[in-house]
């Protein structure tokens, strides 16, 4: 695959709680470790969330796109990511995902083969399928 886009940050510090800085400048952030996994929390991200808002912006980036193809107009969508982390019993940490869209201006059945379709449409599907597991709701 030849890409049409990179993207570079560069992290530093002591990882999650470090610091996390794109190369352009763009994204310049503290990171802290949640106080459900021993660290203090407060007023800065983590990895997780990072992951969560990347993943719901191109599922829903792809949600979009899928409609378009099929010529079905789409208002007042909004996609939901909850990104997991936990002991995976093997000795590291593994992640799980759950997908809640909001598609409130198509019938049920619509939404879910809408769903499904930008399941295998979105790249970061794509890249975590037989990974994690991830699960699709409907609001």
């Amino acid at each position: 695959m030849t890409p049409a886009y990179t993207a570079s940050a560069t992290a530093t510090g002591d990882g999650r709680a470090g610091h996390s800085r794109s190369s352009d400048g763009v994204l310049d952030l503290d990171l802290s470790v949640p106080k459900e996994m021993g660290g203090p929390g407060g007023a800065h991200t983590n990895p997780e969330q990072l992951f969560a808002a990347g993943y719901a912006a191109c599922f829903h980036g792809a949600l979009k796109a899928v409609a378009r193809s099929r010529k079905i107009e789409l208002t007042d969508t909004a996609i939901t990511v909850d990104v997991g982390i936990g002991d995976n019993g093997q000795g590291g940490f593994g992640l799980v995902v759950a997908i809640e869209a909001e598609l409130p201006s198509v019938d049920e059945a619509t939404a879910r083969d809408l769903l499904d379709a930008a399941h295998h449409v979105c790249p970061y599907s794509n890249a975590t399928r037989g990974n994690i597991d991830v699960t699709l709701t409907l609001a």
